[in-house]
């Protein structure tokens, strides 16, 4: 009985701290309202229009770890309800709102990607975002590695 009561406090204290911690507010990009996923193209394009624009960019984090998650998570719901799927191009943070655009730019080889924040991770303090495979590879200097630096920007409008 008494374990249970500190694992509650515990919990409902977690719950304050992350519910009114400061989060940078941000608009998020256009994203599309479609149930299917964007094919590479559609994505591809997307990231263009971004680039071209860079003064709509707020730097977050740099020089913090990203990883990837297992494939063990597919098709499972994320914190937002939004079902994970591993070929997407999404993320979890754990203060980020949902929904926020985020650019992570692996820090050895200047590759970027956007993805867009739907969950809630990573769960060790090591790891500052967790990155879908599809995404993760893209931005990978070597295919065989589980984590590397990245830089942290927040996509918004003008």
């Amino acid at each position: 009985m008494r374990n249970s009561i500190i694992i509650f406090s515990t919990a409902v204290l977690l719950f304050i701290l992350t519910a009114f911690t400061a989060v940078p507010e941000t608009v998020p990009a256009k994203v599309s309202t479609t149930a299917k996923s964007p094919d590479t193209t559609e994505v591809a394009s997307a990231c263009e229009e971004v680039k071209e624009t860079s003064d709509n960019l707020t730097l977050y984090k740099t020089s913090v770890l990203a990883t990837y998650y297992a494939n063990k998570f597919n098709g499972r719901k994320t914190t937002s309800g939004e079902r994970f799927h591993n070929s997407k191009y999404t993320a979890a943070h754990m203060r980020l709102p949902f929904g926020t655009m985020v650019r992570v730019t692996n820090e050895s080889n200047g590759k970027s990607v956007d993805v867009k924040v739907n969950d809630r991770g990573p769960y060790s303090k090591k790891y500052e975002i967790d990155l879908t495979r599809q995404a993760f590879m893209e931005i990978a200097s070597k295919k065989g590695s589980g984590s590397f630096k990245v830089k942290i920007e927040i996509i918004g409008k003008k």
